[in-house]
């Protein structure tokens, strides 16, 4: 075969496989339009469904302007990476009838996800805040959450705002190797159940230089969350970090290797918190190998908590009744800053299993306001303290 002949052959192929590599799918293209009242739903997924069959890395864009955008499912597998940039808004249906579900925007089953671009999430969440009576009646319509991420991994969630949701702003559930960082998630502090970020059946996520401040906790770890390192995150207002709440059902997997360093919590209700209900389970549910590092509390309600006797709503079981979770391996280490309360940390672990290996090392708190004095609570606590503490350690 003539030299000159194949050199241009492949040169050919090459230029080929390069121009399959990438293309953008932008949805306007597919009819969408930002004009905030047109339900954009179906040009979005025709524009997800095109790019999952890409070959190569592709993006899905969303420019700049408005667009409303009714209840919608992305769904994998796709066949390369797939990157969803959100340079402009999008905003949810305010009228809580439209949804079937309990998500506005899903992302399921995907390998390779990343998920950007500046842009901003408006759930429109005030018409629904008032329809929540969760509280009250068991039988409640649940709220969607923003955008949920369910049987994920390998996924890049950044550089996004997200407003005014109607209940969760995130959740992963089922995902592996998360990363999550550059995002601002708000909603009024009187909002019902607007979690910041909320977490089960996960492993190996990372949270970093996050804001919330929203009407629940900033973020919430529940049953089967293990390997989460969580940093550089403001917290205010809000219900805190949470662990839980858990033991409340059986078959709850185990919270293990969790890490939260360099946080500041600012006017919330509670700082660092795990919390379970009082009911008996079939087995034990484990919460292990947790470490809390250089925290800042700032006008903090309750800065360092750990509730066994949970029940937000009544009726509730007896203070002091039992519960079915092994708290142990607790760590809390150079923890400063004001309490609003009369507590600084509250340690109410289960008389039947008390809280194993609680260590606190150097907590340095104090009264937010003149005239007040900090206390310390602790009940069936087994553990260690070291270094300063202020005001005294009662293990």
């Amino acid at each position: 075969m003539n030299t000159n002949f194949l050199f241009v052959f492949c040169l050919l192929v090459c230029i080929a496989e390069a121009k399959v590599e990438y293309k953008i799918f932008n949805v306007m293209n597919y009819g969408a339009r930002a004009d905030d009242r047109t339900d954009n739903s179906v040009a979005f997924l025709k524009a997800w469904n095109d790019a999952c069959k890409w070959r190569g890395k592709s993006t899905i864009l969303v420019p700049q302007g408005s667009y409303m955008l009714h209840e919608v499912i992305f769904s994998g597998p796709c066949n390369a990476w797939m990157n969803f940039q959100i340079e402009g808004t999008l905003k949810a249906p305010s009228d809580i009838y439209l949804f079937r579900t309990d998500t506005w925007i899903s992302f399921r089953y995907i390998n390779k996800l990343n998920v950007g671009g500046g842009g901003t999430l408006d759930g429109q969440g005030a018409f629904a805040w008032a329809k929540n009576d969760c509280g009250k009646n068991q039988n409640c319509r649940t709220l969607p959450t923003t955008m949920a991420f369910q049987f994920v991994t390998n996924g890049y969630i950044h550089h996004m705002r997200s407003i005014n949701t109607k209940q969760n702003h995130f959740v992963l559930f089922e995902c592996k190797n998360i990363l999550m960082t550059k995002l601002k998630l708000m909603a009024p502090d009187d909002s019902p159940n607007t979690d910041g970020i909320k977490i089960a059946k996960s492993t190996g996520v990372t949270i970093s230089s996050v804001n919330i401040g929203t009407g629940d906790d900033c973020i919430a770890m529940l049953f089967g969350t293990k390997r989460v390192r969580i940093s550089d995150v403001f917290c205010g207002p809000g219900h805190g970090i949470s662990i839980g709440s858990l033991g409340k059902n059986n078959g709850e997997d185990d919270v293990d290797d969790i890490v939260v360093k360099n946080c500041t919590f600012s006017g919330t209700d509670n700082g660092v918190r795990i919390k379970t209900w009082t009911a008996v389970l079939q087995k034990t549910m484990h919460v292990s190998n947790v470490h809390y590092e250089d925290i800042v509390m700032e006008n903090v309600q309750k800065p360092i908590v750990i509730d066994q006797n949970y029940c937000p709503s009544h009726p509730c079981r007896p203070k002091g009744g039992v519960s079915s979770v092994q708290i142990s391996n607790v760590s809390y280490k150079f923890i400063r800053g004001s309490g609003n309360s009369d507590v600084a940390a509250s340690l109410q672990c289960s008389p039947n299993k008390p809280c194993q290996n609680i260590t606190m090392d150097t907590i340095n708190l104090w009264p937010s306001g003149k005239g007040k004095k900090l206390n310390n609570e602790c009940l069936n606590v087994n553990g260690a303290s070291s270094g300063i503490q202020s005001p005294r350690a009662c293990i």
